[in-house]
């Protein structure tokens, strides 16, 4: 019996957590957030947090600053940012409006004033650079973060869509396996419709081994008594054949020879050398054994027809299975009947699995949650795009801040002549000057608001990644959510009326993709062994089959008389033991004593002697002399066939003859073993055959609940789908959303810092480029400043 396997449903590819190449930062973030937040998961904070009434007592307020401690750091410094940056820029420019902090447009020259300024460009190129790549993956956090919203809803269908593919999947299997009763019952069907085949031939196959052994040696012993009578009739007409043969040619012979010796006689002395007193037959013919004893006991045999009786007996065992058929009619009618009971108390087994009610709840309710969710879909479709906005705008500000410094170095360095004097730059080295002056201005003006959402947003995704993502993937959270009455009306536990289920050992087994029966525990529920127990279902059709009494009609391979004959025919001194020794030697003995070409010869050289002087006693001569030779002839033609075929007839016959008392011994040795098995073990053969067939009909069934506990346990509702979808949502969550967020922050509180170096070496770099409004001359002996003309600065000197 075949039972079909499980097609698992296709499920959509599972979501991806691609970094999209930020994988680096995000790295750094975490990194950065794990020293920020070392603490672990604090499950009693938030348990107190949640659970109603909330109490803020000094105690808890203080558990929660001390938790926070990390963030509570990073925001004071964050604070005095704001706060020192904007005041800083203030004073700053205060100065220099009033001449100071370098407002003072005086450079004085030194010989290291080319190194200084090789040394702020390229310092300044490298803070830029560092801003720039802060500012590109802001930008590019800012698109992933939009990008995960625009796509949400697609993601969203697919996660629902395998769920319900799963749920939907559940309840199929449980049908399935269901559904494949059929096979246990349809075979069983076929079994008992062809009951003469399943049974009977069985039974046939038991009886018939040893009878149609016996059988074939008694058709075997059957065909050398057929061969034995019927050598027995051509030796019969064979002998009979030559004995007239002889009797024909002692006649002919008699009369020739009287003539012979009247024509000699007349002849006289010339004739005195011719003699035909031997001119008789050579063998005698009459010497054969009584055949017709044998023949009558053969006949008689032959009479009683035992090949019938083999016949008879062979039919008797071919028509067992009909037999079977027929007599179990009635039994089958009443086993059907059974099956179709049986099938119907499988079909309502589905109501025992109240699992399926818990799906169908949980499909529900997920629905309710997905429609929820959509319906929100537009406002957080539209917030996203402000969202967007802002922070390409604050992306588009610190690249204004990083476009300055490079216009500033690419004009400061291109048009810059080192020969020429501070007062008298050039218009794009005053340019580049300026430009990195109103860099470090707009990062003056636009630090302290970066620094605010940079402070903002770090506090509201550090807390998500630290509560929600790190916890998620250690599984520290679904830990977190069993805790008794943390969420009024759920516990994982009670729902499922078992100890041992819990978020986490759901998810895990699900990780695993284990069977529902597997992650449930619903053995401690849910008896298998009760629910397939297949007394249930085979005690009737049991009982049914039970009464199924098939009897065979005994029959004899053989009766008594047809044994007596054949044990006459294999007696050692019996009818059989024929001897045509002697027979055989007279018959090949020569069929004539003398030769009669050689009398013919005498006589015609004897007649030629004669020739004229007694042409009648010649002519007579010449006469006996072709009357020779016609016997001759005649002999020759009649009497070789006849011969050589008694001879074969003999040699055959005398081979049968011989075969004949081993296999009657054998014949009836057997045959009466057979007899006395299919005597004794009839009944016993088909009892034994009965219950064979009842239990291959309940195995049937037993291999078909075997299947089904196995399949229930180790296929039927493999969880992985579950798995992927809470994977889905935290890589929709965390993976993309939240990484992306503290991506961005991390990435424009990098920018945001590097804004500090960038303002201070911009501004010292800037004297460099813009034009003074006061010159400096210095001239070392060793150092030629110009090739045109020597600059010698004015010293002061004491008088001799």
């Amino acid at each position: 019996m075949s039972l079909s396997n499980f097609t698992q449903p296709q499920y959509v590819p599972q979501l991806s957590n691609s970094s999209g190449g930020l994988q680096g930062l995000f790295n750094m973030v975490h990194s950065f957030l794990g020293l920020v937040q070392p603490n672990s998961f604090p499950e009693g904070l938030l348990t107190r947090l949640i659970k109603p009434p909330h109490e803020f007592t000094p105690e808890f307020l203080k558990e929660v600053l001390l938790y926070e401690t990390g963030f509570l750091v990073c925001a004071a410094i964050g604070v005095l940012y704001i706060i020192l940056v904007p005041l800083v820029g203030l004073f700053f420019c205060c100065c220099r409006c009033c001449g100071r902090c370098g407002g003072y447009m005086y450079q004085k020259q030194t010989k290291h004033i080319d190194c200084k300024r090789r040394s702020l460009f390229v310092s300044v190129l490298a803070v830029t650079i560092i801003i720039l790549a802060g500012d590109i993956c802001a930008y590019i956090s800012n698109q992933r973060m939009s990008q995960t919203v625009g796509k949400g809803v697609g993601n969203l269908n697919s996660t629902v869509d395998n769920l319900h593919r799963y749920l939907n999947s559940i309840p199929q299997e449980v049908d399935e396996i269901i559904d494949v009763s059929s096979v246990p019952l349809n075979q069983t069907n076929a079994s008992l419709l062809n009951i003469g085949i399943t049974l009977g031939k069985k039974i046939q196959t038991q009886l018939g081994g040893k009878a149609n052994k016996a059988l074939d040696t008694a058709d075997n012993l059957l065909r050398v008594i057929a061969t034995v009578e019927q050598e027995l009739k051509k030796v019969n007409d064979s002998s009979s054949r030559l004995q007239m043969l002889q009797k024909e040619l002692d006649q002919n012979l008699t009369i020739l020879r009287d003539d012979i010796n009247r024509t000699l006689d007349s002849c006289g002395h010339p004739c005195q050398n011719v003699s035909v007193k031997d001119l008789r037959p050579g063998g005698n013919l009459t010497g054969f054994p009584d055949i017709s004893v044998p023949m009558e006991l053969i006949t008689n045999l032959t009479r009683l027809d035992p090949g019938a009786t083999l016949t008879e007996a062979r039919k008797t065992l071919e028509n067992i299975p009909e037999k079977v058929s027929n007599e179990t009619k009635s039994v089958v009618s009443d086993a059907e009947n059974v099956l179709r009971n049986i099938k119907d108390q499988i079909h309502q087994m589905r109501a025992n699995f109240s699992i399926l009610n818990f799906v169908e709840n949980v499909s529900d309710t997920i629905n309710e949650i997905i429609g929820l969710a959509r319906t929100y879909e537009p406002e957080a479709a539209t917030y996203d795009r402000y969202r967007w906005i802002v922070c390409v705008i604050l992306c588009c500000l610190v690249l204004l801040i990083i476009v300055l410094n490079v216009l500033g170095l690419l004009f400061g360095a291109l048009g810059l002549d080192p020969q020429e004097m501070p007062i008298q730059r050039s218009c794009p080295s005053n340019s580049g000057g300026l430009l990195l002056m109103a860099s470090a201005g707009f990062s003056f003006i636009f630090s302290w608001l970066l620094m605010l959402l940079v402070l903002v947003t770090f506090l509201i995704g550090g807390n998500t990644y630290e509560l929600v993502c790190r916890p998620w993937a250690s599984g520290r959270l679904l830990e977190f959510l069993e805790t008794p009455g943390l969420i009024p009306d759920f516990n994982v536990s009670q729902l499922m009326d078992n100890s041992d289920v819990t978020l986490s050992s759901m998810y895990n087994s699900c990780k695993n993709n284990d069977s529902l029966w597997s992650t449930l525990h619903l053995n401690k529920t849910i008896s298998l062994d009760e629910m397939f127990n297949i007394s249930k279902y085979t005690d009737d059709i049991d009982s049914t089959l039970n009464k199924i009494n098939v009897s065979v009609d005994s029959t004899n391979l053989l009766n008594d008389d047809q044994k007596r004959l054949m044990q006459d025919l294999s007696k050692k001194d019996g009818p059989l033991k024929m001897n045509f020794s002697d027979a055989l030697e007279q018959i090949n003995q020569s069929k004539i004593n003398q030769d009669l070409s050689a009398l013919a010869a005498k006589l015609d050289n004897l007649a030629t002697q004669l020739g004229s002087r007694h042409p009648n006693i010649s002519a007579k001569l010449q006469n006996h002399a072709a009357e020779v030779r016609n016997v001759q002839t005649s002999v020759n033609d009649k009497f070789p066939p006849e011969i050589q075929n008694l001879n074969n007839s003999i040699r055959i016959l005398e081979k049968s003859v011989s075969e004949i008392p081993g296999l009657v011994n054998s014949t009836l040795s057997e045959v009466e073993v057979a007899q006395e098995f299919m005597k004794q073990k009839t009944g016993e053969i088909i009892k034994n055959e009965t219950l064979t067939f009842v239990n291959s009909i309940l195995g049937f069934f037993q291999s078909y609940m075997d299947w089904a506990k196995s399949k229930i346990e180790d296929e039927v509702g493999r969880c992985g789908p579950v798995a992927w979808a809470i994977n889905s949502i935290d890589t929709i969550f965390c993976g993309y959303i939240v990484d992306s967020w503290n991506g961005f922050w991390f990435s424009l509180g990098w920018c945001t810092i590097f804004l500090l170096p960038s303002i201070i070496l911009a501004v010292k770099l800037a004297r460099f480029y813009r034009r003074m409004s006061m010159d400096d001359i210095y001239v070392d002996e060793a150092m030629e400043l110009s090739r045109q003309r020597m600059f010698k600065m004015p010293r002061a000197e004491l008088k001799k």
